[in-house]
């Protein structure tokens, strides 16, 4: 048996799409395929068996913008929050270290949830890489009221403001642009 492919009349069926979801393309084609087996065969010359093959090609994309925000809502508040530190004085150990923690924890929260809502994948995805960002721009945040408080209590409180407005704007500047890349080339 042969096959082959109507590619002027296959088309999708509207009706078949799943909510959420766009088909691009679609298209149909046949080719042979070698199988190097004898599907239990024992002649001689019977060892590679070579069959028609129908084959159907279609592009789907998720409408997925209130997803995303749905699913990083709460990542991206835990940011902000953190943020708040860098409005504080420099010598306020309280509230340069407690809203970054507390910042954190919320992160890692929204990153179990999301985690529990997505199937198990051993690659790492997009939510885990922003997440990443997210740690790392938290740790970035403590490392800058770590210095700033340092050199608050060292007498530099003119350095230890400067340090907290460079690092404050490296911060914030960091974490938009590598999440800007990152979702972009995903």
């Amino acid at each position: 048996m042969v096959f082959v492919a109507d590619t002027a009349n296959s088309r999708f069926d509207n009706v078949e799409v799943l909510d959420g979801w766009n088909v691009d393309q679609f298209k149909v084609s046949t080719s042979k395929s070698v199988y190097k087996t004898s599907f239990g065969n024992p002649e001689p010359g019977h060892h590679v068996q070579t069959f028609s093959m129908f084959t159907i090609e279609m592009d789907i994309d998720r409408e997925a913008t209130g997803l995303f925000f749905k699913i990083f809502v709460g990542m991206y508040f835990a940011f902000l929050i953190a943020l708040v530190s860098f409005l504080s004085d420099t010598d306020e150990l309280e509230p340069r270290f407690g809203l970054p923690v507390g910042g954190l924890f919320a992160a890692v929260g929204n990153k179990y949830i999301v985690d529990s809502l997505l199937p198990q994948s051993s690659q790492f995805s997009l939510v885990d890489i922003l997440h990443s960002l997210t740690f790392l721009g938290i740790f970035g945040i403590l490392t800058v009221s770590a210095i700033a408080l340092k050199l608050h209590h060292s007498n530099n409180i003119a350095k230890a403001h400067r340090v907290n407005k460079v690092g404050a704007l490296i911060v914030i500047i960091g974490y938009i642009v590598a999440n800007l890349y990152y979702i972009i080339i995903s």
